[in-house]
């Protein structure tokens, strides 16, 4: 069963301002690892990595809305510097806009079932800009 995680993009204005972002992490991984991938680093560790790393996503809230996903490659624990437990979330750098969908405010992740995950925009939606989107999704009108 595929399962994603749901994570909020804290301080992001908009899907470019998250792309910019992941600019110089995808640039790190490049010289670290070899390859062109996102890292997201947490605290915890998924209890259901198996589910996750089977074609799982992680779904970005920005502004109180999803707007956009990344493909979860791998899920990897290291040390901090102080010796803490911490998780690496590889991601794909590719983003997917998805159909807008609100949420409310959380702490760290939250597991997020298939079945609930938005659909993803295809070229062929013809749809509105993300802000837009998200602004129509808080007005209930998407």
């Amino acid at each position: 069963m595929t399962l994603h995680l749901i994570k909020l993009c804290a301080g992001a204005n908009g899907i470019e301002d998250l792309r910019a972002r992941m600019k110089a992490s995808v640039a790190r991984n490049l010289k670290l690892r070899g390859r062109r991938v996102h890292t997201h680093e947490t605290r915890m560790f998924p209890r259901r990595c198996e589910e996750l790393l089977n074609g799982g996503s992680l779904y970005w809230v920005i502004r109180g809305v999803i707007l956009v996903r990344q493909k979860i490659i791998e899920i990897e624990a290291f040390s901090a510097e102080d010796g803490t437990g911490r998780c690496a979330i590889v991601l794909d750098p590719t983003l997917v806009e998805t159909n807008a969908a609100p949420r409310r405010a959380f702490q760290g992740w939250r597991y997020f079932d298939d079945g609930d995950a938005p659909r993803d925009l295809s070229a062929g939606d013809g749809s509105a800009p993300a802000a837009l989107r998200a602004r129509l999704a808080e007005l209930g009108l998407l």
